[in-house]
């Protein structure tokens, strides 16, 4: 594999790893609490039709991205309501809530565009474009460290920025804040929490809360960056690969980035597959890549990669002692 190759292998890795990462994060935040949250797939998937449907529309992408936000904090309010206030099952109110945007997506927006549950192709205003970083231009004919700068690190949209530097803002938030330390706390033991006259209810509203404004900076991400619409469960398993590589991360920040950072290699690797088939020597089945990153998916949930202790109280609702 050429240099030049391998630069666009590695820009794809970070392209798609993108929303899995966003997603991860979200979910970081809602199990740090204490509160599991299988609904990131469904979501990402409201938030890509709103934000897509909104672009479209109104020829703004940051409309597009706010309706997006806004979509996915609507449906964490519900899990919310479900896991927190009524204290039912969490698993149960993520899956209703991934079988609610599978379908209402697509009614919605056939109802509304009438292109076989499609939003409109976008372009111009309505998208998100890429930045080029000062200097790329400079760099670009300088020797190994130009190429990196202008093609890898350079020539990305805002949100892919946004999602990096969301890692460091993470582990800072969690590690190094009295809200990260309540939070952490709350997700392993509540009852102390809440002897220390914090409320448990509102830091865990509050990690739910993040949590929707991560997987709704995700979703509009699918369908105004990555791509230039809605189409029917655009999301295509992102939110499960994201739990998997949290599970991976075993809960932590810088962790959750490399984990994506390989599904996103894996996903690169199913869009070129000659270039696996240079270093192999031989052909490989393209169905086979395709489906690598599901099946590292299941080998990780399996437990094959040591074990991971999620936090103490997570998937329990707390009842508070009178």
């Amino acid at each position: 594999m050429d240099f030049a190759t391998l630069l666009q292998m590695l820009d794809a890795t970070v392209r798609l790893a993108t929303p899995l990462l966003l997603a991860c994060l979200a979910g970081l935040y809602s199990e740090r609490a204490g509160i599991f949250d299988i609904g990131l797939e469904g979501k990402m998937l409201a938030a890509a039709f709103l934000s897509a449907a909104i672009a479209a529309v109104t020829g703004n992408v940051w409309l597009g991205l706010l309706a997006g936000i806004g979509a996915s904090i609507v449906l964490s309010v519900v899990h919310g309501l479900a896991s927190i206030t009524f204290r039912g099952n969490q698993l149960i109110s993520g899956v209703a809530i991934n079988f609610l945007a599978a379908g209402l997506t697509v009614v919605v927006a056939q109802s509304w565009f009438k292109q076989g549950g499609r939003t409109p192709q976008l372009s111009g205003d309505g998208r998100f474009e890429p930045i080029t970083l000062p200097f790329a231009e400079a760099l670009r004919d300088v020797p190994i460290i130009g190429p990196i700068y202008y093609e890898l690190i350079s020539g990305h949209t805002p949100l892919v920025y946004v999602a990096l530097l969301m890692v460091p803002l993470t582990w800072w938030v969690l590690y190094r804040t009295r809200f990260g330390l309540r939070l952490r706390a709350v997700g392993e033991n509540p009852a102390a929490v809440d002897t220390a006259g914090v409320s448990v209810v509102f830091l865990r509203y509050a990690a739910v809360g993040i949590c929707g404004i991560l997987c709704g900076i995700a979703g509009a991400y699918l369908a105004t960056a990555l791509q230039a619409g809605f189409v029917k469960d655009m999301s295509a398993g992102r939110g499960y690969i994201a739990l998997a590589a949290l599970i991976f991360a075993k809960w932590r920040p810088w962790y959750a980035l490399y984990a994506c950072m390989l599904f996103g290699f894996l996903q690169a690797m199913a869009l070129r597959p000659d270039v696996i088939e240079r270093v192999l020597s031989f052909q490989v089945n393209g169905q086979l890549l395709d489906v690598l990153p599901y099946i590292l998916t299941v080998i990780i949930l399996a437990g094959f990669v040591g074990k991971a202790i999620p936090p103490r109280a997570g998937g329990e609702p707390y009842v508070k002692e009178r």
